[in-house]
């Protein structure tokens, strides 16, 4: 199990200390330390919907250009969200074909119950 974001967001460190209070492994991937790659990305979209994925509330979508921030389509998405990895909605946890994106505790019980 991987859990996907940035050392920094306040979100990340949320699921980090549950998982860790609840004993669970995992090992955290940074995207910004780490990487990211588009196939990764790819992968996520298809299975939770790009529209999940890509954070339209973040501070890095608000400084995108304007011509950035129109006409978003799934392929547009993925290329930002590659480029700017503060675009994607965190934190990520990968459980082989499963994912949940953002934390939320009730969902993150339901997920390990």
């Amino acid at each position: 199990m991987t859990l996907y974001g940035i050392k920094n967001c306040d979100t990340v460190r949320k699921a980090r200390k549950w998982l860790e209070a609840e004993k669970i492994d995992y090992t955290f991937h940074d995207f910004r330390e780490d990487g990211l790659n588009e196939t990764m990305v790819t992968q996520w979209a298809d299975v939770v919907g790009w529209e999940t994925l890509f954070n339209k509330r973040s501070t890095s979508f608000r400084g995108l250009t304007d011509a950035e921030k129109t006409d978003i389509t799934q392929d547009k998405a993925i290329a930002l969200m590659v480029q700017h990895p503060t675009l994607i909605k965190r934190p990520v946890l990968v459980n082989n074909d499963k994912l949940l994106v953002g934390f939320n505790l009730a969902q993150y019980q339901a997920w390990f119950a």
